[in-house]
């Protein structure tokens, strides 16, 4: 990337950047992804609650989960090999256990994929892993949709790792600040503890293979599972 242009290479940062945004529309506000059991549970009450709680799920879940995925996809990708996407898609699918958190990380990814399509055209990775879905052969991960495009964009690895683990961050500030409900002060703070916090996870990510994908820790799991019969419920999952 050092030979670029400039320019072009902060527009190439913009646009996968905007994938980032909390406000990008592929419906993650309905989505607690078992935050909403806690707060039913009256185990989360107010921001340090909270900033323990997601601290938790970026050191398990999204460690092992959707953080392991977007540097094993990378890496695929730059060695050619697109059918490793489509193995890893089946063991993040099958190592969810929650039905809602299951669905709604499909919904994510068919709604990602819609909206790059819409906006830079064809992308023939994506393309094919589009009618994968559709043909019902793979579920879909919005952590590969995004590292598909991130590669496509000439993202290094560990930017594609720090920016998708920030959109996860924002978005899920942004339903804390709805549900807990979080100040948008401490929103912030507890946001920029994850942006650190995920500083010093990439190194230790960087260094694990495929048979950790999908290892989680069994109270986020369970948290998961019993917010599919919780009573009331302001998210999906």
């Amino acid at each position: 990337m050092e030979n670029r242009p400039r320019l072009s290479t902060l527009l190439d940062y913009l646009e996968v950047f905007q994938i980032c945004d909390s406000t990008f529309p592929i419906g993650t506000f309905n989505h607690s992804f078992g935050m909403e059991n806690y707060l039913h549970d009256r185990k989360i009450k107010h921001t340090p609650e909270f900033q323990q709680w997601f601290e938790n799920y970026f050191k398990s879940q999204f460690k092992y989960g959707e953080g392991l995925l977007t540097v094993l996809c990378w890496r695929a990708l730059k060695a050619g090999q697109m059918e490793k996407l489509w193995e890893y898609d089946e063991i993040i699918t099958h190592s969810t256990l929650a039905l809602e958190t299951r669905n709604g990380q499909k919904l994510i990814a068919k709604q990602m994929l819609a909206l790059i399509k819409q906006m830079y055209g064809e992308i023939k990775p994506l393309d094919i892993y589009e009618k994968k879905i559709k043909a019902g052969e793979l579920a879909g991960n919005p952590a590969i949709v995004f590292t598909i495009f991130a590669h496509y964009q000439k993202m290094p690895l560990m930017e594609t790792f720090l920016m998708y683990g920030y959109s996860i961050g924002s978005t899920m500030v942004q339903n804390a600040v709805r549900a807990i409900p979080l100040g948008q002060r401490d929103g912030q703070v507890v946001l920029n503890n994850i942006i650190k916090l995920l500083g010093k996870l990439y190194p230790e990510v960087e260094k694990l293979d495929g048979s950790y994908l999908g290892a989680n820790v069994p109270g986020l799991e369970l948290a998961q599972i019993k917010h599919e019969t919780q009573g009331s419920r302001l998210f999906m999952s």
